[in-house]
């Protein structure tokens, strides 16, 4: 995490008008949020994941590419999907002779089997279709609309931190607080049962290039 402004605590407002402020640089940077979570994350149990649909998008276009078969694959054509295929793209995929330079991965229940084979590529980059995600669904089309309106998925770290993108310098700052309580709620949605007292330890806002503003407990 970038260096702190300073020690003080802002109110989310206040903290997201100094993140972009301080925002000096040539191209439109990001907005990020970081929560500290008082989580063990060695312990399966306590391991914080999900996806929210941010509000106010992401302020750039979210790619998405469908794995599928016959009637599906027009489906996901007609729902505007980036990169559509079925087993040749997959094989495309495995001699990477497809540069899959998406945000998500969708198939279907009945093509799972096939896209498990690639699993190792898409894996590591997020990419690998879930359906606790809804990313592994006959309603293409639905999640599709939904993915590109501007859903994220987060995961807690290492260090048990979560990271999101809530927008860019450019978002006014009533989108970015719409963005920023959104997945603050969703990420206290996945609360581990184990953990009974504390849950945000300390949250942070970030531009790209810019210093951490520490913003006030969020626990309530």
């Amino acid at each position: 995490m970038n260096s702190l402004v300073s020690n003080e605590v802002y109110d989310v407002e206040s903290g997201l008008r100094k993140v972009i402020e301080s925002a000096k640089a040539n191209f439109c940077e990001s907005v990020d949020v970081a929560i500290n979570l008082n989580i063990n994350s060695s312990k399966s149990d306590e391991q914080v994941r999900g996806c929210v649909v941010l509000p106010k998008g992401l302020g750039r276009e979210v790619r998405v590419a469908v794995f599928a078969k016959g009637g599906y694959l027009e489906m996901a054509k007609e729902a505007m999907a980036d990169i559509v295929g079925d087993e040749e793209l997959i094989e495309e995929v495995k001699k990477k002779q497809c540069k899959l330079d998406v945000d998500w991965c969708l198939t279907t229940p009945d093509f799972m089997a096939s896209v498990s084979s690639v699993a190792k590529i898409l894996g590591p980059k997020g990419l690998m279709p879930n359906p606790k995600f809804n990313t592994v669904t006959f309603e293409l089309a639905k999640a599709i609309k939904i993915i590109k309106s501007g859903q994220i998925r987060f995961k807690s770290d290492k260090t048990g931190i979560v990271h999101a993108k809530i927008g860019n310098v450019k978002f006014s700052i009533e989108d970015l607080l719409e963005n920023f309580n959104a997945i603050i709620s969703a990420v206290k949605q996945c609360k581990p049962a184990s953990i009974k007292g504390l849950y945000f330890k300390d949250v942070f806002v970030i531009s790209t290039m810019g210093k951490s503003v520490k913003v006030e407990n969020l626990n309530n």
